[in-house]
């Protein structure tokens, strides 16, 4: 876990600083496992948050904001009761573990000060948010622990507060470096790496490969097999950051990975990564990592439940469109049966009674040839015809009807599958909102279902590239904008790209005075492509027009289009392109 004791320490030193003194204002809960108190502090407003959260527990001084609950949960009412207008006088912990203690000086109803704490209890899906009292009894906590859940160590009111067993490891402040490192040898095949983990408290997995890193070792080679001059460079390594842990010189960083996607981070220098963003605070860092993952997280969250019904709706749509053409098949001989109802009807006067074949000769064919024809033996001959006229006449019904519905069938699944693709575009809760809303409005979604949900005063935006010509390129991201840019905000003179038969986004090239140029078409190819169901692919095929070739037939669903006049070219999507470029959100096009 990236949160190490390492990490909580340098928390608790910057916290120190900033809070003892400060006064708590005001106390909210926006989830069910986080706590955000609003404290004035040496002449600043600060967000306190203590997250309890099975994936992201943390402390830290936070700038985000997020939306409360209409009333208040019990505990942050109980918060409210002993700790508004509270007096912070000291943040601490002990010993390198993940536990962080905010000490509050507060005034009871009968006028008696105390001091109660509220400790957060980092550990991943035990961790914690408890309030105890000045005798170290439980007033609360945010996750009740009773015996049926711990026979070992009940969380519950009244129960005297015991902090989390301890760990059987060193602490970096009371280690022998040299002795420890020379102990390694006799680990047997432990690598050096696990050998760090499991014998130094507050060293995450992350440090210790650091360690390794800095004195030139594998840290997954076994302790035996490492030269012995390298137990000398890990001595002063470890010495260096021992050194730099004491004296509290941290260099708060976010390790991101080629994408830039924020991967892990720490409070010390690391060498062993090639992209990593160093921040002036810890509280500034554990900010904006968490916030970029909770909104990763929320973001999965919200995607999952539209995501569900889009794929049961195509799941069902792939079943219905599989009977129908099963159906198209089962009257695919429907012409025979009228041939046949002819030929026995021109014969009529020739052909036996009750048998069971009969061999005709088959006047529409070039060269004069027979057909079998099938007869029940119990039917007189015109009565034969008569049957195979009305197997014909109920054979073309459902062809038709069959038909009709199946073309229904695959315009709903082209529908779906571009509301797919866009939802997979989605970087923001309110284009997942947005996308929501338009399956509400397409009956997709019960409205009774939905509930209330949230009303955006300002509807989200496509995105706008800039080419390398200096043309406008903008794309649309839901069903929604593509309607907006194509039918109401392009100019009929514009370029409207879309990629062949492949879910994807409207994008509209904005033409000035003279004659596109070729790079930009190109580009705005290219853009259409990524923004699409074929981002992972090749030589993908994109059709371009005048905006005025482009028609939204009555009654389409939103984003389907028809378009004429058109041509073609093949690209290959590519991401580099696409950050050239760089989106920005356009408000006014």
């Amino acid at each position: 876990m990236p949160f190490d004791g390492v990490v909580t320490k340098c928390v608790v030193s910057e916290l120190s600083d900033l809070l003892v003194g400060g006064r708590v204002e005001k106390i909210f809960q926006p989830e069910a496992d986080e706590i955000i108190m609003n404290v004035r502090s040496k002449g600043q407003n600060l967000k306190l948050l203590l997250s309890a959260s099975a994936n992201y527990a943390r402390v830290h001084v936070t700038g985000s904001s997020k939306e409360n609950p209409s009333t208040p949960p019990v505990f942050c009412m109980l918060l409210r009761k002993h700790l508004s207008g509270g007096k912070i006088v000291n943040v601490t912990f002990h010993d390198f573990e993940r536990l962080i203690a905010v000490h509050i000086e507060s005034t009871n109803e009968m006028g008696d000060t105390s001091v109660k704490t509220l400790f957060t209890e980092i550990m991943g899906r035990h961790s914690n948010i408890i309030l105890v009292n000045s005798e170290n009894k439980i007033i609360d906590a945010i996750k009740h622990v009773d015996i049926e859940v711990s026979s070992l160590r009940e969380v519950m009111p009244a129960r005297e507060y015991l902090p989390p067993p301890s760990q059987d490891k060193t602490s970096p402040f009371q280690l022998d470096i040299g002795a420890f490192i020379d102990k390694a040898v006799f680990s047997s095949v432990m690598s050096m790496e696990k050998y760090l983990l499991e014998n130094i408290k507050g060293f995450s997995p992350l440090l210790c490969r650091e360690i390794c890193f800095r004195a030139g070792v594998d840290g997954k080679t076994p302790c035996t097999d490492i030269p012995g001059y390298k137990y000398e460079d890990l001595k002063k390594v470890m010495s260096g950051l021992v050194s730099d842990i004491m004296g509290g010189s941290f260099s708060p960083c976010i390790i991101f990975d080629t994408s830039s996607k924020p991967v892990d981070f720490h409070c010390l220098i690391m060498e062993q990564y090639g992209k990593v963003k160093y921040l002036p605070s810890i509280s500034t860092v554990l900010d904006e990592y968490y916030s970029q993952k909770d909104n990763i997280e929320r973001l999965k969250q919200k995607k999952s439940d539209v995501l569900k019904v889009l794929n049961n709706n195509i799941s069902r749509c792939n079943k219905k469109m599989a009977l129908q053409q099963e159906k198209l098949r089962d009257v695919a001989d429907r012409e025979t049966l009228r041939l046949y109802g002819e030929l026995i009807t021109a014969n009529i006067y020739s052909i036996p009674r009750n048998l069971k074949k009969v061999s005709l000769l088959n006047y529409y064919s070039e060269d004069g040839s027979y057909v079998e024809v099938p007869l029940d033996e119990n039917l007189l001959p015109q009565d034969n015809a008569q049957r195979y006229f009305r197997r014909y006449t109920k054979a073309k019904s459902a062809y038709t009807y069959t038909s009709r519905q199946l073309e229904e069938t695959l315009k709903e699944l082209e529908y779906l599958e571009s509301v797919l693709q866009m939802l997979e575009n989605c970087y923001t809760l309110q284009e997942i909102d947005e996308i929501r809303q338009e399956l509400i409005e397409q009956g997709y979604i019960s409205s009774r279902k939905a509930g209330s949900s949230k009303k955006h005063s300002r509807q989200s935006e496509p995105l706008k590239f800039k080419s390398s010509d200096g043309l406008d390129i903008f794309v649309g991201r839901n069903n929604r904008q593509n309607d907006q840019l194509t039918l109401k905000t392009a100019s009929t003179n514009d370029i409207w790209l879309h990629t062949r038969n492949i879910p994807g986004s409207h994008v509209i090239i904005k033409k000035l005075q003279h004659d596109i140029p070729d790079s930009t078409l190109l580009e705005a190819a290219v853009l259409a492509a990524y923004h699409s169901k074929a981002r992972l692919s090749s030589n993908v095929p994109v059709d371009y027009t005048t905006v005025k070739n482009v028609k939204k037939p009555g009654g389409a669903k939103p984003g389907m289009v028809i378009y004429e006049n058109f041509k073609t070219i093949i690209v290959t999507p590519d991401e580099a392109v696409v950050k050239k470029l760089g989106a920005k959100k356009q408000y006014n096009i």
